[in-house]
Order: structure tokens, then C-alpha cells, then sequence
């Protein structure tokens, strides 16, 4: 059962990993799509998906709340025996990658930031609006 509770920990990490690729390296993509005209950066679903994921992390931050998958990948690990973090290589290096040192008021800020810089472009840029469906 340690084993199920380790994979599936490392599974967790992934998947923050891949919410925190989507909303940071997001915000660039969409600024290069504005700038080159790419029809993908007006979709709705993809920008209002990308303005709740950051504003869930900024709530969070300025709330104190720590995140739900860290959280959870910390109990994981508990429940798998693993006292320190080394682990596997995939596990272990998305965590190096996500997680730094520093005081909270710093991460605050910076999620803080960066997700008013996203609400900007949504302001600025806005998704396109859905054509007006013919009705019969």
C-alpha cells in the first residue's frame, strides 16, 4: 500500500506541476498570440479557465490558505512512509521546480501581480465573444 500512496503522491505533483505551466507559461503565450493575431488566445473556455486557475492561487496566497495539492501530496507521502523528499526523479524534480524558499509576503506578491497582469490582458485583450447564433 506505500507504494500506491507514493505513486499516486507523485502523481499529485504532476499535476500541480502542469496547473503551474498552464497559468505561468500561459500568460506569455497569450500575449505572443495577441501579438501574432492567433485565434487560440481569444478562445473564452481557455482564457477564463487561465483568469480562474491564477485567481484561485492569488485567494489562496492573500487568505494564508496553503494549497489543497500540497496538502495533499504532503499527507501522500506521509501515508507512504517517506519522511524526507527525495523520492524518484520525476517526483522529486517537479518539486525542486514548484517549490523555493522564501517568505510568504514574497509569494503573496508575486501571485498577486502576476494575476492582475493576467486580468489586465483579459481586460485589454478580451476573449472573442460567441457569434450570435441564428435561431430558427
Amino acid at each position: 500500500m506505500p507504494a500506491l500512496y507514493k505513486f499516486t503522491a507523485d502523481f499529485v505533483v504532476i499535476l500541480h506541476a502542469g496547473y503551474v505551466a498552464f497559468v505561468v507559461l500561459g500568460q506569455p503565450a497569450i500575449l505572443m498570440g495577441i501579438l501574432c493575431r492567433w485565434k487560440w488566445t481569444r478562445n473564452r473556455r481557455m482564457r477564463w479557465l487561465h483568469l480562474l486557475a491564477i485567481s484561485i492561487v492569488v485567494f489562496e496566497s492573500l487568505l494564508g490558505i496553503v494549497c489543497p495539492l500540497t496538502t495533499l501530496e504532503t499527507w501522500l507521502r506521509a501515508r507512504a512512509g517517506e519522511a524526507t523528499y527525495p523520492g524518484d526523479f520525476i517526483g522529486y524534480w517537479t518539486h525542486e521546480l514548484l517549490f523555493f524558499d522564501a517568505t510568504p509576503w514574497v509569494f503573496t506578491l508575486i501571485y498577486t501581480v502576476f494575476g492582475l497582469t493576467v486580468l489586465a490582458t483579459f481586460i485589454l485583450a478580451p476573449p472573442a465573444r460567441r457569434a450570435p447564433q441564428a435561431r430558427i
